[in-house]
């Protein structure tokens, strides 16, 4: 069964100044991403604004990250919906489509429910294809954190093969390490966590900031890999203050900011999460000075 790794960034969906998708400059970001050495192109994750787009402008994002990623890394693609129902039939059309490697399935958000109801409707979306399944976990987002008992019992599922986790709580991290199964990839969905996540036996992150300093964020893995811990943990430090920025507004819109103002063509974020900050735009400048 596929198994996810290294360091796989969810792709800004590049938009034009009216706010519509951008094919071609989508696919020229997507092969920048490539050639500066990511491990995975995820589409439609949180950095590429999953939650502002229609089924059917999703499945156009989807079909041209495939086309432009050309088989040179994995494809992973965001299905996941607030009901159930949406997330099967957008599975299930994603599934038909060919070139995706892994389904990348968030939580339902804004409705509170049971971890009942979460094994239930992962259930439902690992009966519906045969693609793997990375779960999505982030619960400041979604009101809903998957426990690390509903997802062990969802290893049953052999084509659900792990989970991001992106609450920011490395103890929850290691819940999913330690006591799920270990056939189970965890990834880190922290940018700060990344190399204590791969020495506690995690297999790679899914990096937002991978779309701004790819170098970078690649780096922490391949020295981590290597061996070089000491410098692995320098390359890490570095993204803090870069972090830092990110809270000062939406932060998948401050990354996408970021991505513009460094002369990537990805357009803004949909309102109203656009990013139009003077303060910000000083910040990342500042924080850029410090990359060079």
């Amino acid at each position: 069964m596929f198994k996810p790794y290294g360091v796989i960034t969810p792709v800004l969906t590049a938009l034009d100044e009216q706010e519509k998708f951008n094919p071609k400059a989508y696919a020229k970001f997507i092969d920048h991403l490539i050639e500066h050495g990511v491990h995975g192109i995820f589409a439609l994750g949180t950095n590429g604004e999953f939650y502002a787009f229609s089924m059917e402008e999703k499945l156009e994002i989807i079909k041209t990250a495939i086309e432009a990623v050309k088989g040179r890394v994995p494809v992973y693609a965001g299905t996941g919906c607030v009901t159930t129902k949406e997330t099967v039939e957008l599975t299930q059309r994603v599934s038909k489509m060919g070139g995706v490697d892994c389904l990348s399935v968030i939580s339902p958000y804004f409705v509170s429910i049971t971890q009942d109801d979460l094994f239930r409707h992962y259930k439902a979306v690992a009966e519906c294809t045969d693609l793997p399944i990375l779960l999505y976990n982030i619960p400041a987002r979604t009101g809903n954190n998957i426990a690390f008992q509903t997802v062990k019992k969802l290893a049953q599922f052999n084509n659900i093969i792990g989970i991001k986790d992106s609450s920011g709580n490395f103890d929850n991290t290691l819940k999913y390490i330690e006591n799920t199964d270990p056939r189970l990839s965890v990834l880190a969905g922290s940018d700060s966590l990344i190399l204590w996540t791969l020495l506690a036996g995690g297999a790679g992150a899914i990096s937002g900031c991978s779309n701004v300093f790819p170098d970078l964020m690649v780096s922490i893995y391949n020295l981590f890999k290597e061996g070089k811990i000491a410098e692995a943990n320098e390359a890490q430090k570095k993204i803090r203050p870069f972090r830092n920025v990110m809270q000062m507004g939406n932060p998948n819109s401050v990354v996408k900011r970021a991505a513009q103002l460094l002369g990537y063509d990805v357009g803004p974020a949909r309102a109203p999460s656009n990013v139009e900050n003077k303060a910000i735009d000083d910040a990342l400048l500042e924080v850029f000075k410090l990359y060079k």
